[in-house]
């Protein structure tokens, strides 16, 4: 009874708070309306080719339109991309060279890249096989970005600063876009040839701006999480300046090829509708963060962000102490998903990551973290990360089953 108040509680608490992020959503949606308009989207541009993906006219437009939509001066869109961790190793394959320094600012790189980097696995043709070194600025006691030290983390032979902007599997803040701006005004002024690229994974429309917006040179991201609006399949993005957009498709694609190959395999139109949608999805998400947080906190679990905390990205962290706790969490948001809900999540390892996962997604797309789940390495402190939602009212149906199931903090 007790942990059912405090969701009940937390509901009633969180209706300004709301009104806030429908505004933003409007705001957003706006963005997206002008860019459709400027591009005149119409139905046609929903056809695709076959083969080689020569003259799509609809691809080519969803690229511009996306560009406009996420402040860049062009952006590839495809749904040959198969994660956003696929595309930004294009990216950075794209513009890093053997010779090449990149720099971490963000602590360290989210479990799936450290094979891309070559921090662990060997001979798969990492960026340190291909001779690119690497460094990474650590974040402070308080897990913010270190101010004092990030100027002289920058070299003459610095060719690439990477930024992840959600906190990922980390007990830290994720960063906001004014954080972004000033990295790549603090980065620029050590060396101005210094590329800036983000990862923005989970943080696309969660404000109303975008890291390219102020000055980030490249990012890229995932299509089956915040601008797929939950509807979009497959597929991920990069978006920046248009020579470095061009770079990463070479990667995608081949040297000749780049951005006008690959077709789109019938996907245009869901990828267009769900760029349409995906303002309303990161709002529902946004307030099912906020449900989340504010239930937890009173229930006595730390969570990040803090409850009265600006939304950053779509993840909400609950540390909850204890690998039964993790367990029983994500069984219960997986018995009140709307498929498979007769699945109970076990421990498992999965590629790309160092520890065994236990991930509760029963979702229509499969991965797809615009839609509820929650999932958590099994490492201490036994942290769950509940992502997305396409409506608050589901999460909330889903919390009162794991607020039962784990009850108050010990």
């Amino acid at each position: 009874m007790e942990s059912l108040n405090a969701l009940n509680e937390s509901e009633q608490t969180l209706f300004q708070i709301f009104y806030g992020i429908d505004a933003q959503v409007k705001k957003n949606l706006g963005r997206v309306l002008a860019a459709f308009r400027k591009y005149r989207v119409g139905t046609h541009h929903f056809a695709t080719v076959s083969g080689y993906g020569h003259d799509d006219l609809g691809r080519q437009t969803l690229d511009q339109v996306f560009a406009a939509v996420m402040q860049a001066e062009a952006a590839a869109v495809r749904v040959q991309f198969v994660s956003g961790t696929h595309a930004i190793a294009c990216a950075l394959y794209g513009v890093l060279r053997p010779g090449d320094e990149m720099v971490t600012v963000t602590g360290a790189p989210y479990d799936t890249l450290e094979e891309v980097i070559g921090l662990r696995g060997q001979g798969q043709g990492s960026l340190m096989d291909f001779g690119v070194t690497y460094r990474q600025l650590a974040l402070t006691e308080t897990g913010t970005i270190d101010w004092e030290k990030l100027p002289a983390a920058v070299s003459e032979h610095t060719r690439l600063i990477f930024i992840q902007r959600s906190c990922g599997y980390s007990w830290r803040p994720s960063l906001s876009i004014l954080d972004i701006e000033k990295i790549v005004y603090t980065v620029k002024q050590q060396n101005p040839h210094t590329l800036c690229f983000v990862d923005n994974c989970y943080g696309e429309f969660v404000e109303d701006r975008e890291p390219t917006a102020v000055g980030a040179d490249l990012m890229a991201g995932s299509l089956i999480k915040n601008p797929g609006g939950a509807i979009v399949t497959t597929g991920g993005y990069v978006a920046g300046r248009a020579e470095l957009v061009e770079a990463a498709a070479c990667r995608l694609t081949a040297p000749g090829i780049g951005s006008a190959g690959g077709a789109s395999l019938n996907q245009n139109r869901l990828m267009f509708q769900g760029l349409f949608l995906a303002p309303q999805m990161v709002g529902e998400a946004l307030k099912g963060n906020y449900l989340i947080a504010s239930a937890f906190d009173r229930l006595g679990y730390p969570v990040n962000p803090a409850p009265d905390a600006p939304g950053r990205d779509v993840i909400q962290a609950i540390q909850l102490g204890s690998a039964k706790k993790l367990i029983a969490f994500c069984r219960a948001i997986q018995q009140n998903s709307p498929i498979e809900s007769y699945v109970n999540p076990v421990p498992a390892a999965m590629p790309g990551y160092e520890s065994e996962l236990v991930m509760a997604g029963g979702t229509f797309i499969d991965g797809g973290t615009s839609e509820l789940s929650a999932d958590g390495p099994l490492r201490e402190p036994y942290i769950v990360f509940c992502q997305g939602g396409t409506h608050w009212a589901h999460v909330a149906i889903a919390l009162e089953a794991a607020v039962e199931a784990i009850g108050p903090a010990d």
